[in-house]
């Protein structure tokens, strides 16, 4: 009898294929909500190849928001220790400033237009679960990069209603919809389905190493009173996996700008767990 060739043993494991289909630029606030560094460390343990990560302002609603976008920075330098991946990505420091309260060019903004004019043989994202403010000024003054790259931003709302990414720099976001760059957006309505119960989130991710390091700074995280969060939190940071290395289908001719509401949550959150679980094995992606 002829083997099963679903079994067959001379094809390649499932795992085998996990190559880079991009390269990333991440930017998020990383001082503020910690699910922006839950949503780093999934995509350093992802295929696409992480090749650079700037740190933004955050909202005055934060304490000790005056510095946020340094205390940032060095979150992700403790992360990527955690991570201790072969590879580390650039890292740089954005303004700490909103763009109607002097916000201007830094070596984050810099390092964006750097990144989106190498060439290089894999697409660029650029992927924003924070504040606009890098991005908008990358595009500002180098406005010939909106060709060269795709954002995946979670932010703004379909309906109008108030979104933390987007209020905390309407004049970037202003900017960045107004320029010609291709968008795939997580709306206020994709990420308020990514509910995770506080203490299955807890439960979940102090089995590892990585995990715990990461409930660490949320347990440490100061709430803002405005936030009314219950037994819940909203992971929507991680929803960029989705159009990036959890993309359901290759990438082809693709659609200028398209606005996410409905995501595999289930998809998105068994993924993180196991790759948290197969790092702490040394077997991570």
């Amino acid at each position: 009898m002829s083997p099963n060739p679903v079994f067959d043993i001379d094809r390649p494991s499932p795992r085998a294929g996990h190559g880079p289909a991009r390269r990333l630029v991440i930017d998020n606030d990383w001082a503020g909500d910690p699910d922006g560094l839950l949503g780093l460390a999934h995509h350093l343990l992802s295929s696409d190849r992480v090749d650079a990560i700037t740190s933004s302002l955050t909202s005055p609603m934060f304490p000790g928001s005056h510095d946020g976008a340094a205390r940032g920075h060095r979150l992700v330098e403790e992360l990527l220790d955690v991570v201790d991946a072969p590879t580390r990505p650039a890292l740089a420091v954005g303004a700490e400033s909103s763009l109607d309260r002097g916000g201007a060019a830094s070596d984050a903004s810099r390092l964006i237009v750097e990144h989106a004019r190498r060439e290089d043989e894999l697409p660029l994202t650029l992927v924003c679960a924070g504040p606009l403010t890098n991005v908008a000024v990358a595009l500002r003054d180098a406005p010939d990069i909106a060709a060269r790259i795709r954002l995946v931003w979670v932010g703004g709302s379909t309906r109008g209603a108030f979104e933390y990414n987007e209020a905390t720099d309407q004049e970037a976001a202003a900017i960045v919809f107004g320029s010609e760059i291709a968008i795939d957006q997580y709306p206020l309505e994709a990420y308020r389905a990514s509910t995770y119960s506080i203490a299955e989130l807890e439960a979940d991710l102090t089995e590892t190493t990585l995990g715990s390091w990461l409930w660490d700074v949320f347990a440490q995280f100061r709430i803002p009173l405005e936030f009314k969060v219950g037994e819940l939190w909203h992971l929507g940071d991680s929803l960029p996996l989705l159009a990036t290395s959890l993309a359901a289908t290759p990438e082809g001719p693709t659609v200028h700008r398209v606005v996410h509401e409905t995501v595999d949550y289930r998809l998105l959150v068994g993924d993180m767990l196991a790759k948290f679980r197969l790092h702490e094995r040394g077997r991570a992606a």
